[in-house]
């Protein structure tokens, strides 16, 4: 009974040192996975979306709260004034969630257009939403979006209509976030 103990309160030991040791891991990465993401993942989607900047987005980021949720929005500034944003949307497509950056002119809430982040979509099908001929549906587009198969303008791609419909539902996402917060936007960066 005493040996049974024993190897319980050593493997008791050994599990929780294990846990602080992961949960400090974590702590101490999440910076610099943050910095690769930015720099890899959503800073070559800004600059899709966003291409004539003239500042620096993913430096003059801002977080905003919403629904309990931290939305991180990236200021895109020409001539010096704020003509638009970008934020991430998810959505869910055949292969898990897909996430978009989305670009919106600030003056008159029009698409500036989108850039895939994430997504495990089937390569050669469900990843053309990653290609010029899906996502140049976007630009200039008027909110609210939607698919041509749900009564809007964007065609889905023949086979990868999960994906596609992924895609939008991203942007639709992303869209209702940029509504909710377009007043502290504005706020924030005029």
């Amino acid at each position: 009974m005493r040996e049974m103990a024993s190897m319980i309160i050593v493997l008791s030991l050994i599990c929780s040192a294990s846990g602080f040791s992961l949960a400090y891991l974590r702590q101490a990465t999440a910076p610099l996975i943050e910095a690769q993401v930015l720099e890899n993942v959503q800073g070559p989607a800004i600059t899709r979306v966003c291409p004539a900047a003239d500042n620096q987005p993913v430096e003059e980021r801002k977080a905003f709260e919403l629904d309990g949720r931290r939305i991180m929005v990236f200021p895109y500034r020409q001539g010096g004034k704020l003509a638009g944003v970008a934020l991430e949307g998810k959505g869910g497509g055949f292969g898990g969630d897909i996430g978009v950056m989305v670009g919106f002119n600030v003056n008159n809430d029009s698409l500036l257009g989108i850039g895939v982040t994430t997504m495990s979509e089937t390569p050669g099908l469900g990843a053309k939403i990653a290609e010029p001929k899906f996502t140049r549906q976007f630009q200039g587009a008027a909110m609210p979006v939607e698919a041509r198969t749900r009564g809007g303008a964007v065609d889905a791609i023949s086979g990868a209509t999960v994906s596609s419909l992924g895609a939008v539902s991203a942007v639709q996402a992303a869209s209702r976030d940029y509504q909710a917060l377009k007043p502290q936007i504005l706020q924030a960066w005029q």
